[in-house]
């Protein structure tokens, strides 16, 4: 089917949603003029509001995954996505996205950011050694001592100078990308908690306290809160600071967090009570084709719809297939590779998408 056939009429969008699911950035209104107060036992108070209370520019991360046009229309979307997306916005809930490899888990998150103009997304990707405080912050003891070791060796050189100031400790405190989507903001930020199924058993579960109170303790900062209350410290976003008061870091807006998962392993039942769910489905072939024309490839659709619907039927024999390899396939098209009936073309495309279960025999 093409992307420019309007089959049916489109279902009118419910009142209470928000979030679209298009990626079409809203205008001339901010999210935190469309949410409702939060619940009651969800209300975080954090602060103080920065000066500039503003998310960092996206600097291109969703036009590379979303491509740079918007052809995804409210008909292509599925309303359960939407539904549970607008949900977590309103219940201030994290939510946990399963589905196979390559469904746009990812993607969900920086569309979310792009249509409610958030900002940046804040992406941890997680693996087998990652900590619950590495995502937190981080504190470079060493770097600091040596700092200072070094002042101290110029004082005693140059004791007629003006005395240089010793090192602060927030120039050594950099906070991790979960971290700083918990800074006190009027917006909440995108948060996406990638692949959480890699990590150690107990990272789940040591996630559970920042979740439920919206804030944590930055121990190095709290030890000296009686003689300095503030401190400025180092964020995830690129050239950004922050300023904590007595050491703790307390939200406003909880973050819009999205949690990957590639449903590898099953998580604890405490972790699981404080998300929301959701199952991305594979994408049909006007989502398909809707994706390859947002990244501005054959916008005359030569090759398009017969790729998607071989693409389609090509998933459904093995065991499905990462979408984006439709789109490396649709470049190479309209790059000058493609040749109807040509055995050549035949062999790149069974390379390209051949199965990624390991435990199917080809």
């Amino acid at each position: 089917m093409s992307i420019n056939e309007h089959p049916g009429e489109v279902r009118p969008a419910p009142d209470w949603w928000i979030y679209r699911g298009t990626g079409r950035p809203i205008h001339d209104i901010q999210v935190a003029d469309l949410l409702p107060p939060p619940p009651p036992w969800r209300n975080f108070r954090g602060g103080p509001l920065p000066a500039h209370d503003a998310p960092p520019d996206d600097d291109q991360d969703a036009d590379r995954r979303l491509g740079v046009e918007f052809h995804l229309a409210e008909r292509h979307v599925d309303p359960h996505e939407v539904d549970m997306v607008n949900a977590a916005l309103y219940l201030r809930r994290p939510l946990l996205v399963t589905g196979r490899p390559g469904v746009g888990k990812s993607s969900l998150a920086y569309r979310i950011a792009r249509e409610l103009r958030l900002g940046r997304v804040l992406r941890w990707s997680i693996t087998s050694q990652t900590t619950l405080k590495m995502g937190l912050y981080e504190y470079d003891a060493i770097g600091r001592a040596q700092a200072a070791a070094t002042v101290a060796a110029r004082r005693g050189l140059d004791g007629d100078d003006p005395m240089e100031p010793l090192p602060q400790i927030g120039e050594y405190i950099r906070l991790g990308r979960l971290g700083t989507a918990f800074l006190p903001s009027r917006l909440p930020r995108v948060l996406l908690i990638d692949e959480l199924d890699k990590s150690e058993a107990d990272l789940p579960n040591d996630l559970l306290s920042i979740f439920e109170d919206g804030d944590f303790l930055i121990p190095e900062l709290e030890r000296m809160r009686h003689h300095t209350r503030e401190v400025t410290v180092h964020t995830a976003d690129p050239g950004m600071t922050a300023t904590i008061v007595d050491g703790r870091v307390r939200c406003r807006a909880f973050p819009m967090t999205i949690i990957t998962s590639n449903g590898e392993r099953e998580f604890p039942a405490a972790f699981l009570r404080r998300c929301l769910r959701l199952e991305i489905k594979d994408p049909n072939p006007e989502q398909l084709a809707a994706m390859v024309a947002n990244h501005m490839l054959d916008p005359h659709g030569e090759h398009r719809d017969r790729l998607v619907a071989d693409f389609v039927t090509r998933s459904a024999t093995n065991d499905g297939l990462p979408a984006d390899r439709l789109l490396e396939a649709v470049y190479l098209a309209t790059s000058g590779a493609y040749r109807a009936n040509d055995e050549a073309w035949q062999r790149l495309i069974d390379a390209l998408w051949r199965r990624l279960n390991p435990h199917l025999v080809p």
